[in-house]
């Protein structure tokens, strides 16, 4: 490798070289500039020099020239002296956070904070926090996260002999790990005494423990918690969270706290996604949170728990999707939230929970808001199973889609406001338990609701194969 490096000091040498060039380049471009400025401007006559004045002014534009080159090797050696302070501190840092004893692994991630204050320089402080992110991402089971093991023995039964398998632990990584997201959102608030907040933020499969993350903001253009599991004996916040990068991603991501808030969030970037995510807690929160940008997708997403609202959140994606989404536990609520953008789909979701809310929410932009008009309201294929209540709501837009739904509970569209342009609730797959305004006098039944006649007739059972 001999040869590399002779390779890395010549292209050194080369730009170095360069770098001086140019300095003599521009030093002469700008004494020629400042000749012709005056001759022009100010109309200064040239007059051919004696000997002495041409001296002095040969030995001017040496000492310019010779300062700028000058000028230029300082500010090299200066960089590369940084250079050099960076890959020390940083690889010091490096080392206590791979350090067995927990003490010196809390010192390093304080170190490493450091380094990320001192060098603002985007590339070297992305470094440093990719480190910090790498280290949760690690392997790490919570059971052992406060423990004093260094080792697990495990026995196994394989080929009919038992097998001892031995496995290394980080012992007393809990508090590190914990340390290092303290670290993180204090350097994403607002009194943070240096921000990161412009920086790429990776916790792909990283496991997080009462993870508080409130009134942080997240502006850098991408932000992964894709894979990430939310767990602990408290809660997980995001309460007051800003979003305003270019992506954000909880993707198959996993919350099994006590409670999980997202309160007053906001998501003002061009692409969020929780598809696949997992809500398996007792209590999860969006209310009053903000979506905005092209696209918010739920798409696929599990809420398990007791209770999860989006009471008063506004959805202003051009394009918002829960399709195939389910909506267990006990109460699930949309109540009075917003659904403003193009297109809002719930295509094939599944509102399996004993009581579903969407009471006093707007679904769509109204018609007369032609520049935010919502071209589409999609229910197709969903199955209403329950106590599900559109009581006192909005439906809006062009269209609104019902067909083929499975209504099977207690579903309620009384004082429900059918603005929209068409709705359809055509070859639903059961109608039981459906309550409309009309459903004593079909007379007064909106033109607009479909179809024609009154009320749907569900489509016929297949008949069983011989």
């Amino acid at each position: 490798m001999r040869w590399w490096g002779r390779l890395g000091r010549r292209m050194h040498r080369a730009a170095l070289l360069l770098a001086v060039f140019g300095a003599v380049i521009g030093g002469l471009a700008v004494a020629g500039l400042t000749w012709w400025l005056l001759w022009w401007v100010l109309g200064a006559k040239a007059e051919t020099p004696n000997q002495v004045e041409l001296t002095k002014i040969a030995l001017s534009v040496s000492a310019g020239v010779g300062g700028a080159v000058a000028l230029v090797v300082a500010y090299r050696r200066q960089r590369d002296s940084e250079r050099g302070r960076f890959a020390e501190l940083f690889g010091a840092a490096a080392r206590q956070l791979g350090d067995e004893d927990p003490a010196v692994r809390l010192a390093g991630v304080y170190a490493m904070a450091g380094v990320a204050d001192e060098f603002s320089a985007p590339v070297r402080r992305q470094q440093c926090i990719d480190v910090l992110c790498g280290y949760l991402r690690l392997p790490y089971e919570p059971d052992d996260g406060g423990n004093h093991l260094i080792s697990r023995a495990e026995t196994a039964q394989e080929s009919g002999r038992e097998v001892e398998r031995v496995y290394r632990i980080r012992h007393n990584d809990r508090e590190v790990r914990a340390t290092i997201v303290r670290v993180i959102a204090e350097h994403l608030r607002p009194y943070g005494e240096a921000s990161w907040s412009r920086c790429d933020f990776d916790f792909t499969g990283a496991v997080l423990e009462n993870a508080d993350f409130e009134a942080t903001e997240f502006r850098g253009r991408w932000t992964t918690f894709a894979r990430a599991r939310f767990v602990g004996d408290r809660s997980i916040d995001f309460n007051r969270a800003r979003f305003t990068g270019h992506h954000v991603t909880f993707r198959d991501a996993t919350f099994s706290a006590p409670i999980v808030t997202f309160d007053n969030a906001e998501f003002r970037t061009a692409r969020t996604t929780f598809d696949g995510a997992t809500f398996d807690s007792p209590w999860t929160s969006f209310a009053r949170a903000t979506f905005a940008g092209a696209d918010t997708g739920f798409i696929g997403a599990r809420f398990l728990g007791a209770r999860t609202t989006w009471r008063a959140a506004e959805f202003q994606a051009e394009r918002t999707s829960f399709e195939r989404a389910t909506l267990d536990g006990e109460q699930a609520s949309f109540e009075r939230a917003v659904f403003s953008g193009q297109r809002v789909a719930f295509t094939a979701a599944q509102l399996y929970a004993t009581a579903v809310t969407f009471e006093e929410a707007e679904l769509g932009a109204a018609q007369r808001l032609r520049r935010r008009v919502t071209r589409e309201i999609d229910f197709v294929g969903a199955e209403f199973h329950g106590a599900v209540s559109f009581a006192r709501s909005t439906i809006a837009g062009r269209t609104a889609d019902f067909r083929e739904g499975d209504f099977f509970g207690e579903i309620s569209f009384v004082a429900t406001r059918f603005t929209a342009a068409e709705t359809h609730f055509d070859r639903p797959k059961a109608w039981v338990g459906v309550r409309f305004d009309w459903d004593d006098d079909s007379a007064r039944k909106p033109a607009s609701v479909r179809p024609n006649p009154w009320p749907p007739v569900p489509e016929a059972a297949p008949a069983p194969s011989t």
